[in-house]
């Protein structure tokens, strides 16, 4: 897939940024708690490419960009990994960005004390990491991602996973 096929598809994520959720967040459960190790050993487990989004209900940017992450996982997700690192919040806004957004088809970990992107030597929220299949660290983007970054990454990615 070219990147101008990549960036056309995500556009549309941009209109549907509004949407009331289908899910209530009092029907999901809490997110896993994950340790560096643990995230590490996930990666690692993979056979494809993963995009890994750092993100908190209380961030703004990570608000906008949400609708972005869950049209690029309906759209890639048979090629791609899809993860969401929830960082210093609490269970229950997680629960309640996960729903207010649709985001139930990604995976999510919960990382209160910012393991994670600390790990990577990540600041600030919001974050994309791009990892290779086998969890090698393609590139970090941090801030808020627009859909012609997220493109141009997934483009890239698609290609280290042939």
């Amino acid at each position: 897939m070219g990147r101008k096929f990549a960036i056309l598809v995500l556009i549309p994520a941009l209109l549907a940024g509004c949407a009331r959720p289908a899910t209530s967040a009092n029907d999901l459960e809490e997110l896993p708690e994950v340790t560096v190790t643990d995230f590490e050993a996930h990666l690692a487990g993979l056979d494809r490419p993963a995009v890994v989004n750092v993100w908190a209900s209380w961030c703004l940017p990570c608000r906008s960009e949400a609708p972005l992450f869950k049209q690029a996982s309906e759209t890639f997700g048979r090629e791609i990994e899809f993860i969401g690192v929830d960082v210093q919040d609490s269970q229950a806004e997680a629960r309640q960005f996960v729903a207010e957004y649709g985001l139930t088809g990604i995976d999510h970990f919960f990382d209160p004390n910012r393991a994670i992107p600390n790990h990577f030597n990540a600041f600030g929220t919001p974050i994309t990491f791009f990892f290779a299949p086998g969890g090698e660290l393609v590139r970090a983007h941090e801030g808020i991602v627009d859909e012609r970054t997220l493109a141009l990454n997934i483009d890239e990615l698609l290609q280290l996973g042939r």
